[in-house]
């Protein structure tokens, strides 16, 4: 598939069928991921593949999943093929920027302008969305509560340094329920990239 096209198809889906997806299909992704921009190559983020289905189920629970189910939408994080979930950990940019290369002329970690770790787990993210629909499958993105992290970091033994930023389910596309969301449309292109001055 050619990339504008990858690019184009890409949207936040909300009903997959219920059927496996080879592991060397979500390895694919899970590398075409891995190939994310990071500050100083810090590489912070990482991937956590949940395929078992009653673990799918519990991180289903712990997104809202049956409130979604109850406003018309389908079963979308529990039945899937799998369930990314992106994660960052802030320590590891800490620690590489004060390692010698990155450290500033007193010897200290630069004063952060932006948290750039957030950058590039988003990055990581929409790489992700990217490579499933180039694999000719579809992705969403599901959050939870504060309470639900907490819930998620336990039920899959997430390390206290690494942040969940969500739940990514993909598999093969269903007829879904669009958001109503969408209805808004697209911000017209001269007012979202402007030339040379704002």
């Amino acid at each position: 598939m050619e990339f504008r096209e990858v690019v184009q198809r890409r949207r936040m889906v909300r009903h997959f069928a219920d059927e496996p997806v080879s592991r060397g299909v979500l390895e694919r992704i899970a590398a075409v991921a891995q190939r994310t921009p990071s500050a100083g190559f810090s590489q912070g983020q990482r991937l956590l593949i949940v395929t078992d289905p009653a673990t799918r189920l519990e991180i289903a629970r712990i997104c809202g999943e049956e409130d979604m189910d109850g406003a018309g939408y389908d079963r979308w994080v529990s039945e899937c093929a799998a369930l990314f979930i992106p994660c960052v950990s802030e320590e590891v940019y800490h620690r590489r920027y004060r390692e010698d290369d990155k450290i500033d002329e007193s010897g200290a970690e630069i004063d952060w302008p932006v948290p750039y770790w957030w950058m590039d787990i988003g990055c990581t993210v929409m790489l992700l969305l990217l490579a499933a629909v180039d694999e000719g499958l579809a992705a969403g993105f599901a959050g939870a509560d504060a309470d639900g992290y907490v819930k998620m970091r336990s039920l899959l033994g997430i390390p206290d340094e690494f942040s969940p930023v969500g739940v990514i389910p993909v598999g093969r596309p269903l007829p879904d329920k669009r958001s109503p969301s969408l209805k808004r449309g697209w911000v017209p292109t001269d007012e979202f990239a402007r030339w040379e001055r704002w």
